[in-house]
């Protein structure tokens, strides 16, 4: 019970921050035409902003089933790569049906904390996990009930909230990296001609967002190649 309080209390924090921000998917929703019951349901079994952000608009385009599936096989690729990393720090105890719920409940915030500790016990990191879902989930109910009553000019102020949230992810790295700042200014540069220019915006958004990080993710790993062993040695 303790190692539960324990990551409880660690994702207060998380829990909070995930309340605002789902509250503005929720609003998104609404606004594309979700029912207040489908933005919920979405949110309680996805939990990923990026992919939920990216798959509601693939979803109000039937058809393109194949656009949604690259889209979301590229954004939530990361968290497959983040549960084999924690995967090492867990303990003996975290098996079977528990090693399902961590690769259900990783987020980029849940593994940040996560990977702090020495062990990870499954209490603990269900414990983690209990906030930030109902955070999310929460934030969205409320989002989407609002959503129902707010004025459509008003609905779409809100919805740049959520962009505002990536913003907050990538400025601060990229203030202290310049390969990191270039990397996002190709990947920018990049969608912008799949929006604008004649043949490439006939592309799906979703299909488009994918080939633009992939691109961009494969300059800078041939631009500003990180030297392993290098770093190997300095660490030595």
């Amino acid at each position: 019970m303790k190692l539960y309080l324990k990551g409880l209390k660690a994702g207060i924090p998380i829990g909070l921050g995930y309340l605002s921000v789902s509250f503005t998917f929720g609003i998104m929703a609404i606004s594309l035409g979700f029912s207040w019951w489908q933005a919920v349901i979405i949110s309680a079994f996805t939990l990923t902003s990026a992919g939920q952000l990216a798959g509601i608009q693939v979803m109000v385009n039937p058809g393109q089933y194949f656009t949604m599936l690259i889209s979301q096989l590229t954004i939530n690729m990361r968290y497959s790569f983040m549960s084999v990393s924690l995967s090492q720090k867990v303990s003996p105890k975290f098996k079977g049906i528990k090693r399902w719920l961590l690769g259900f409940f990783m987020t980029d915030e849940i593994f940040a904390v996560a990977s702090c500790e020495n062990v990870v016990e499954p209490i603990f990191f269900l414990g983690l996990s209990t906030l930030p879902w109902i955070g999310w989930t929460l934030g969205t109910l409320l989002g989407a009930l609002i959503g129902n009553v707010l004025p459509p000019v008003i609905m779409a102020s809100l919805c740049i909230a959520i962009y505002g949230m990536f913003l907050a992810i990538i400025i601060p790295p990229a203030k202290k990296s310049k390969p990191i700042l270039i990397v996002i200014i190709v990947a920018a540069l990049l969608h912008c001609a799949f929006y604008y220019l004649p043949l490439l915006r006939e592309i799906p958004s979703g299909i488009s967002i994918s080939i633009s990080a992939i691109l961009a993710a494969v300059f800078g790993a041939l631009l500003f190649p990180i030297n392993v062993d290098k770093e190997e040695t300095g660490n030595a």
